[in-house]
Formats: C-alpha cells, structure tokens, sequence
C-alpha cells in the first residue's frame, strides 16, 4: 500500500492560515513577473506534488514583449500553436507573504512540459539548467545583486498623460550617499528595507546614488536561484511600494544621456558541494588571495562572457548605458578592487574574497543574468582555462588593446546566436527562442520614430 506522502510544510501554513487566495508568479522572458491570484482550493490543487501538481498558465507569456505586442518570429509558441495552457508548478521553498498585500500568500514558480521536462524558455530553468552542471561539477554558486535605480514623482497615470515625455525627479541635484537625501523621503526609505526584509528579500545596504533621485540597493548574499527570486522581487516590490507613496522606480539602464546609467552588479563565489562552507575563490598563499579555481571562472568570463551579452544587456536602451568615460565598464577587462572593470575581484578574507560582475544593468532579468556570468564563470573552470591578462588599473590603464563591446542589441544577438558556449550551458531551443525576441527587439526599435529624430530633422531637413 502507497504511503501518504507528507504535507509541504508550506501548503500545511497556508491551509492552516484560512487564506482565501494565493499570489503566484512566473518571470516571462524579459524578467518581469506575470502572475495571478489563485483560490486557496486551486492554489491546494496546484500545490500537489509531481506530477499531479501545477496549473494551466497561457504560453503567451513567452510569445510576447514587455508591451504584450505578439512576436512573429518564434517557434516554441505563437499564433501557429494557438497559446495554450503551458503548466506552471510552483516552487513551495519560495513560500511568503506580501506585507503590502495584507499579508496574503505568495509563490513563486517555473514552467514544465507535459512530461515535467524544463520548459525550455523559462528564465528560472535555463538558471536551474547552469546550476544543476554546477553541482555535478561538485560546485554551488553563491551571488548577491545591487541594483541603482532611479525614482519619480509620477504614477502610471501621470506618466500615461506625459506620454512619456519629462518625468519628475524624486529629488534635484547628484547626491551620492546622502543622509539628507535619505532624510527627505525616510518613509519610502525606510518601507524599501522593512517591507522587503519582511517579504524575504533582505537588503544589506540602501543608500542614494549620483543622480536626481536615485538610489542602490545590495541585496544579501545567499544561493544563486535564491538570489534570483529575491533580485527579481525586489523589482517588482520596489515598484509596488512605490505606488503607495505617489513614487515610480524606473530600471531602466539609462534613461537620460545627462545621467549616469543604472547597473545591476552580480557578485559571486563558489563552495565545495550544497554543504560547503569553505569560499573556494579563496587562497591564503596567493599573493592575490585568488584559489586557481577562482582564477580560471575569471578567465572563462574574460573569454567568453560577451559572447552571451543579450542576457545581461536584454534592451534597445541597455547600450546607452555603455558610455565611454562612464562608471560602466565597455570592455572585458579585470581589475583588483577596480570599479573600472568589468570584472573587479575582491579578495581578501575567506568570507569576503568574491567576483564583482559590473556590466549587467539594472533592466536585467536577473534569472537569466545570473545564469549567464555563472555559466561563463564555470566554462572557463570546465576549460582550465589561465588568467593570462594582466588587471588594469586605473581608468582602463593597460586595456587598450582589448575590443570594445559591441554598441547595439542586434550586433550582440548574432553572436549570441552563433556562440558554441551558449548552446551548450542553455540549449539549442532556449538560444534560438531568446535570439529571436531580442531579433523581434530591434526591429520594433528600427520601426520606431523618436524623439531625438523629432528635434533633429523636424524642422531643418
């Protein structure tokens, strides 16, 4: 006779909570979370184990932009298939509340096919994907994010009736790291770090950022896929606690030329196995502090990490951010404690000693981000590859022969589409499903007619 199997602790709180309803989500393909409400007696039946467990959630949120405008250049959904249920099993360790949301009960979740195969574009499974190789290696990715952002006095309304156009500042001037600042807007501030930390997203640090209203946020360290959830609910959590407040936070990578860009810095480290304790980027007899391991996932990021850059510059406008002269970095170059890098190594105590990945921008999907620098990271360990380039120093001191990035969505999709190291860590079908929206991407944009073109030929041509 089968055994009952147990209850998951966290269908076991929500029953007894007497909820009415669930919140659960999933990250579509450009990171922004899609999701519903749920019957606590549909959300009881979605919480089944496998392969009973899951419910039906359109497949359009794969076949469409962050506009919700259909592509028309995708194989694994579109109008041809009709968008059907894909299935959808939630992820009971993901369990907590939403403190803004009366407290209501919040999963998140990933897509599977029929057969509970990974559902080959999902952002949470192609990370799941890196890190399950990770861990036959013998390896657990440990990360944690920072994002800057900038913040506004608008709602989506007010923004709706500016039709795009002039938003207003939270705050005037540039003031990094200002208690006056912080000081101004202490309710928004103070419910960033409280709300958040009691929705299970710790932030270690906030504080202001050089700019009108802008500001930073480092999340706490933890597990790779843990951090994923947390980066991308702090996105959507910093924007819903906004709301309440009369404040719009905006990720764009950069959405003024005057104005430093927003980043989304990925910091990293290994340990031996899902127990480990020990930081194997860490050794003590190196004059750098830099394990062999820790010098040879540098070196695979050194070598092939452009080759994935549509993961982590996903829009039209994440290569504004890459500005000569700028605080983001526009080549492959690596540094000790260098912020000039795109790879500044931190290495000093066992604890402390990680790599600091520094060109994602903030308008990253941090699922896909994070699967990107990790994987690279551990083709190069795969490789045993060497870190034969010197570190820079100064302001790109010592990189002038090394390439710049490229300067658009499109130069980066090809090559991402071609790249050997992408098909093999995210599969052919996730590589050829996200180049196409990135593709789909570009063409939106070339048919776009902008404001830059309105004020430049308007009048004179």
């Amino acid at each position: 006779m089968a055994t009952k199997q147990k209850e998951h602790p966290a269908v076991k709180a929500v029953r007894d909570s007497k909820a009415a309803k669930v919140k659960v989500a999933c990250s579509d393909i450009d990171g922004i979370l899609r999701g519903k409400y749920l019957h606590v007696d549909k959300f009881l039946g979605a919480a089944e184990p496998a392969p009973g467990g899951g419910f039906g959630f359109c497949d359009v949120v794969f076949g469409w932009d962050s506009s919700d405008a259909t592509y028309d250049n995708t194989t694994l959904t579109g109008w041809q298939h009709g968008f059907p249920d894909a299935l959808a099993r939630l992820d009971l360790n993901t369990a907590r509340h939403v403190p803004w949301d009366g407290g209501v009960p919040f999963f998140l979740g990933e897509f599977v096919n029929a057969d509970g195969s990974p559902f080959a574009a999902c952002p949470r499974q192609t990370l799941k994907r890196v890190l399950k190789r990770a861990e036959v290696m013998g390896f657990s990715a440990m990360t944690g994010m920072e994002f800057e952002w900038f913040n506004f006095l608008e709602t989506p309304q007010s923004w709706a009736d500016k039709k795009g156009v002039g938003p207003t500042n939270l705050t005037p001037g540039m003031f990094g790291y200002s208690l006056l600042r912080m000081n101004g807007n202490r309710a928004f501030f103070n419910a960033l770090m409280d709300d958040m930390a009691a929705f299970g997203v710790p932030i270690e640090g906030l504080h202001t950022e050089t700019g009108p209203g802008t500001y930073e946020a480092a999340i706490a360290f933890s597990s790779a896929l843990e951090q994923a959830d947390r980066a991308i609910l702090f996105k959507t959590g910093a924007k819903e606690i906004g709301h309440r407040f009369g404040i719009m936070p905006s990720f764009m990578a950069k959405w003024s030329q005057q104005y430093p860009g927003c980043s989304g810095h990925i910091h990293q480290s290994l340990k031996e196995g899902p127990d480990g304790k020990a930081n194997l980027f860490f050794d003590a007899k190196s004059p750098r502090r830099m394990s062999k391991l820790f010098e040879s996932y540098l070196a695979g990021q050194v070598a092939c990490l452009m080759e994935l850059a549509p993961m982590f510059w996903p829009t039209i406008n994440s290569y504004k951010r890459l500005v000569d002269g700028f605080w983001a970095p526009v080549k492959p170059t690596w540094g000790m404690d260098n912020r000039t890098a795109s790879f500044r190594v931190i290495a000093g105590s066992p604890k402390a000693t990680r790599l600091e990945t520094r060109c994602p921008g903030a308008d990253v999907n941090p699922y896909l981000a994070m699967a990107a620098v990790i994987a690279a990271g551990l083709d190069g360990v795969e490789k045993g590859l060497k870190l034969t380039a010197p570190p820079i120093t100064g302001t790109n001191q010592g990189a002038d022969h090394i390439p710049r990035a490229p300067r658009t969505l499109i130069e980066t999709t090809r090559i991402f589409k071609q790249s050997k190291v992408a098909r093999d860590w995210f599969g052919d079908d996730f590589v050829d499903h996200f180049a196409a929206t990135r593709e789909w991407e570009w063409r939106q944009w070339l048919d776009g007619v902008t404001d830059w073109e309105l004020k430049r030929y308007f009048e004179i041509i």
